[in-house]
């Protein structure tokens, strides 16, 4: 179970990384709107990713 996890923060960076590394423009761009956004806003988005994410381990698994 621990190696899962391991492999799956790996994964994370890895998916994280590849904006910046592809087209740094863009990825400066996502993270100035996102400065333009109220903290309900970002609380939004964050239960959206979570809930996706939930989702998505609930049918893969």
């Amino acid at each position: 179970m621990a190696d899962a996890f391991w492999l799956a923060l790996a994964l994370i960076f890895v998916i994280e990384g590849l904006l910046p590394m592809i087209n740094p423009a863009a990825w400066r761009r996502v993270f100035e709107q996102a400065l333009q956004l109220n903290d309900a806003q970002l609380r939004l988005v964050g239960i959206g990713s979570v809930l996706c994410g939930l989702l998505l381990i609930w049918v893969l698994g």
